[in-house]
């Protein structure tokens, strides 16, 4: 396994620079933003395309500190119900497959999107419930109508280009926030459709990440990893449940917040995520995404590649030489 790391927390700053520090931190991989929620300050696809010599220059810049790229990331909602935010996601992500190829990377991440209620509608409807009946009508308007299509479209044009792994990110919000959910749209829409597992949004919704990863290794589901931790504010959870909307700078009025690796869960728990990666075949790269509002940036970061670095394996198993 290779420790690596989410550039966006540096995006106001050169990706050299930004290379340089990481370097020095002793990482060994990088995830690029590539536009939509992420942006694009260290991987503007539309410009790097039209500059052929750019990609060169970052290609160089990586090999040169003995880096690699995890993945190209283009999180957003290209089934949006309004046409404009749906249509500039659709072409960031097109781009970012283009550009994919032409780096050589793999994995693309993203978010699976959420419609809304209809064709006319104007904001996403992300149901969560199955009654009133009218609930259980619209999921499956959405995903017949709209996001098995989409995805369908997507998959094959994803091939097209030599991009074996679509990483969607389960995350609440979205028509795929679970395993169930990422499984169903693998099995309806293409075979290239995996996970890009992050663990802090399973554990705020109930969900043990040790067996949701099991579960998604039974199909060879699992195509990349976010290392970020959860907080589970045991007292408001008991008070209010886990779905909560209040912003997250409320830290001590909400259920749940997002943490530096080791301060939300046990160090143990995040060896036993690390140690299941390894035993369903997952040998690549611990991508960290920092997201901590009670930690600085460097501090959450270094504090996050220790902890990383202290949880997993970093070399091949040895062969049973005991059995």
């Amino acid at each position: 396994m290779k420790v690596g790391v989410f550039t966006v927390l540096y995006q106001d700053q050169p990706i050299e620079d930004v290379l340089n520090m990481l370097h020095e931190f002793g990482v060994e991989a990088v995830e690029l933003g590539t536009g939509n929620y992420p942006g694009k300050s260290h991987c503007d696809p539309g410009h790097l395309l039209d500059h052929p010599e750019k990609i060169r220059e970052l290609k160089k810049h990586l090999r040169d500190r003995g880096m690699i790229i995890s993945g190209l990331s283009c999180q957003g909602n290209a089934l949006h119900p309004q046409k404009q935010i749906a249509d500039d996601h659709h072409d960031t992500w097109v781009n970012t497959v283009r550009l994919a190829e032409e780096m050589e990377v793999d994995v693309i991440n993203c978010f699976s999107g959420c419609p809304g209620d209809s064709f006319e509608a104007r904001v996403p409807n992300w149901v969560t419930c199955a009654w009133p009946p009218e609930y259980v009508e619209l999921r499956k308007w959405q995903w017949d109508k709209v996001v098995v299509p989409y995805w369908e479209k997507q998959s094959a044009f994803a091939s097209r280009h030599g991009i074996d792994k679509i990483a969607i990110e389960m995350h609440p919000g979205f028509v795929v926030y679970n395993p169930e959910t990422l499984l169903e749209l693998r099995d309806r829409a293409g075979n290239n459709i995996g996970a890009n597992v992050d663990p802090s949004h399973l554990i705020w919704q109930g969900i043990d990440p040790v067996e949701a990863i099991k579960e998604l290794g039974k199909h060879e589901a699992v195509y990349h990893f976010h290392a970020k931790d959860t907080y589970i504010d045991q007292r408001n959870k008991a008070v209010n449940g886990v779905l909560d909307s209040k912003h997250y700078s409320r830290f001590l009025d909400r259920s749940w917040s997002f943490r530096t690796i080791g301060y939300g869960q046990s160090m143990k728990q995040w060896k036993d995520i690390f140690s299941v990666l390894k035993a369903i075949g997952f040998d690549d790269v611990i991508s960290i995404e920092h997201e901590d509002l009670l930690a600085s940036t460097n501090e959450g970061l270094e504090t996050a590649i220790h902890a990383v670095k202290e949880a997993m394996l970093i070399e091949k198993p040895v062969n049973m030489w005991w059995a």
